[in-house]
């Protein structure tokens, strides 16, 4: 069968059922283009566009989507042809900023930058200075608890998804309206960020007031 003239799902489905080695030639082939402009975009802005750091970055977003059984693959609902350059911009820019942000961690100590998240947690919760890995997750698992909950939280999945994409991820406002499953503005992104950051603020104090109170 010729391996190009295969639609984009029809290709992810023989990729998916493992022992097509022509099909995933065709997938490296037909989307290695798009992971790597992804790649070098986000790298761009952490300011390391070393070749041997690029295509590194690149065979780890394969990794990361052969991860699990091809869990990302089995898991992904195209809504169009095109869904999937979608889905593979999304892999390659979280693969990408988590490798440069653990950097950047390593060096807190040292001066180096702070993820957005780790600003954002840090003056939710007052005195809060360079959180263990355990305890930033335990927060982590609160502020998402708050969101799925009633009041300025019970959010709808789609806006949960826009508060990490922000905090967690790094997107801007308008990268995020640029996805085309959130359906929303720029204007509306920022409105969404601003409602749930305002919200788990008053919820963070909240709790951290009740249990002074103990």
């Amino acid at each position: 069968m010729n391996q190009g003239s295969r639609s984009s799902e029809d290709l992810i489905r023989a990729c998916v059922g493992g022992g097509d080695e022509a099909a995933w030639e065709e997938f490296v082939r037909r989307f290695r283009g798009v992971i790597a402009a992804t790649v070098i975009r986000t790298a761009r802005r952490f300011g390391n566009m070393e070749p041997h750091v690029i295509d590194d970055l690149v065979q780890e977003t394969y990794m990361k989507i052969c991860a699990n059984r091809c869990r990302i693959l089995r898991e992904f609902k195209p809504q169009s042809e095109d869904s999937i350059f979608g889905l593979l911009k999304t892999v390659a820019f979280s693969v990408t900023q988590d490798h440069f942000r653990g950097g950047l961690a390593a060096k807190r100590g040292a001066g180096g930058r702070e993820s957005s998240l780790d600003r954002y947690a840090e003056s939710a919760v007052a005195g809060c200075e360079g959180l263990p890995e355990v305890e930033r997750e335990v927060l982590l698992g609160q502020i998402d608890d708050f969101l799925a909950g009633e009041g300025g939280g019970g959010s709808c999945e789609r806006d949960r998804q826009i508060f990490w994409l922000y905090y967690r991820h790094g997107m801007t406002s308008r990268a995020i309206a640029a996805i085309s499953r959130i359906g929303l503005t720029q204007k509306g992104v920022e409105s969404v960020i601003q409602r749930l950051t305002s919200f788990v603020r008053e919820r963070m104090a909240e709790g951290k007031s009740a249990g002074n109170a103990l």
